[in-house]
């Protein structure tokens, strides 16, 4: 999961691709970078880090140009967390293209061996947005005559990343001198809207992950990209659009509506926050009928993203609501955060209880859903230290039992706690007296049901059905060992990083 954004503007593009970062922040907080155009020229400034801390005036001044991309940035399934794969990407050949990226490839190792081997491109990281780049920079000098670029031949080179590309992807690019592409893949995994502002220069465009970021930066939202459409909006601000896949369904990852999008955002037509209230009702309505025995006083949310549903629970079922937890909100989601024992040290710098609301009481705790179960199991630990007589934990979501491989960092099947283990056996792990999960079900329904336009959804990390056919066995166990490598490389930096710590200190 990451957040990108473009802009084709009529004046400097520099703080309008800042202040759009900082609202996609929740989509990733290991990196961050934005690259402008002036002509033909690129101005690029990227690094590790939250956006704020990525970006000084300094850096903003030299981010001239009417038209730009941004990308924040997470690491998904076997990536490393490196600020050499901190995105915008560049190449320079056939033309200055610049490339962010929100999704997976999953066949991105067999199209590596062609760059290198056939197409004579080399990949200097191993993140699969910058193989991405080099198969559009490919298919554009395939489908180029006399180096000369028209919205038809980008459309053309589009349609020959969709053919030799699979997983999901949302992507951001830039051409030097000619203007601003996305695209979306062919299943609509990924989330990607664009929005226009009339303004007494003209119109301007800005293309993002979430319709959030056109509401905060003034611009109206038009639609979202279809899957398998192309976008271009070239220098002038001219409009073009064509579908570049033939077999193109919309397939919206169903998690971006449990947890990843923010609630005032408005995806494939479905608002998030409707949607999340609907999964509050249908949860009541499962308590209701199988839970009838729970003595249950107050309901209470994790914040934040739990809130919605927790309090269209407490409604439906005629309980109190209150807030027992207090967040902390300088500190990163812990879900994306890289590294098991930094998402573990967190939880508590993060929420603090309020003891009052729990002590003497049967408590029913509400969350978006649960993944390793390292914060449940550690919040259900601080109900309890605050004199909660018995914790119960409802999930608005169903079990996570398997990997997702589309852009979400869910890659092993080891670390996911519902994986191969029962309901009771899931709510002693966490040490919960009793645990409700949403039905995959009622899931579907509740978001569904504010657009039934929508047919059909990305459920893998739910139900195990790769909705792109061609995620196998071996390429889950290919990504689950190339995680581990990943993970044992990041424990031996940490420990060399203390031992030299250490000597500095007997020094």
């Amino acid at each position: 999961m990451c957040g990108v954004i473009g802009v084709v503007a009529r004046s400097p593009v520099n703080q309008l691709l800042y202040d759009g970062l900082l609202v996609l922040q929740h989509r990733g907080q290991d990196a961050a970078g934005i690259v402008t155009a002036e002509g033909a020229t690129f101005h690029m400034h990227k690094g590790s880090g939250m956006v704020r801390d990525v970006f000084r005036t300094r850096n903003m001044r030299q981010l001239v140009g009417t038209m730009g991309v941004g990308h924040t940035r997470y690491p998904t399934a076997g990536s490393a967390w490196s600020a050499a794969e901190s995105q915008p990407f560049y190449v320079n050949s056939p033309f200055g293209i610049v490339l962010g990226h929100n999704g997976n490839l999953t066949n991105s190792e067999q199209l590596k061996m062609g760059l290198f081997r056939e197409d004579l491109r080399h990949v200097n990281t191993n993140s699969d947005s910058e193989v991405l780049l080099n198969v559009l920079a490919h298919e554009l000098q395939e489908a180029t005559a006399n180096f000369k670029l028209d919205p038809a031949t980008i459309f053309a080179a589009v349609s020959g990343v969709h053919r030799r590309c699979r997983g999901a992807y949302a992507v951001m690019t830039m051409i030097a001198g000619y203007g601003l592409l996305a695209f979306r893949d062919p299943y609509g995994i990924r989330p990607l809207v664009f929005g226009k502002a009339d303004t007494d220069h003209g119109v301007e465009y800005l293309v993002a992950s979430e319709s959030v970021a056109l509401d905060t930066l003034g611009f109206r939202l038009v639609r979202d990209v279809a899957p398998g459409e192309a976008i271009f909006i070239d220098e002038e601000g001219n409009f073009y659009s064509r579908q570049c896949a033939p077999a193109a369904s919309l397939n919206p990852c169903i998690f971006e509506f449990v947890y990843l999008a923010r609630p005032d955002s408005v995806i494939d037509g479905i608002s998030v926050y409707e949607t999340r209230l609907r999964m509050g009702e249908s949860l009541a309505g499962k308590i209701r009928r199988d839970y009838r025995h729970l003595d249950i006083d107050v309901v209470i949310p994790i914040p934040d993203s739990s809130r919605p549903a927790a309090m269209e629970l407490s409604k439906h079922l005629n309980l109190p609501y209150r807030e027992g937890f207090i967040k902390n909100r300088y500190i990163g989601r812990t879900f994306i955060m890289p590294g098991q024992a930094i998402r573990t040290k967190s939880v508590r710098q993060k929420l603090n209880a309020i003891a009052v609301e729990f002590r003497g009481k049967n408590v029913l705790l509400v969350d978006d859903s649960i993944v390793r179960g390292n914060t449940s199991r550690e919040i259900m630990q601080m109900a309890r230290e605050s004199g909660a007589r018995r914790v119960f934990f409802a999930s608005a979501a169903p079990p996570v039992r398997f990997p997702n491989v589309y852009g979400i960092d869910m890659p092993t099947r080891e670390e996911l706690i519902a994986a191969g283990r029962s309901e009771p056996e899931i709510a002693r792990e966490i040490g919960a007296d009793e645990l409700i999960y949403q039905d995959l079900d009622a899931l579907i329904e509740d978001v569904r049901s504010v657009n039934p336009r929508v047919a059909q959804f990305e459920t893998s990390c739910f139900s195990g059905v790769y909705i792109t056919g061609d995620v196998t066995k071996e390429y889950l166990d290919g990504v689950e060992a190339q995680r581990r490598d990943g993970v044992k490389q990041a424990q031996l930096a940490a420990t060399s990083t203390q031992l030299d710590l250490n000597l500095e200190l007997v020094d």
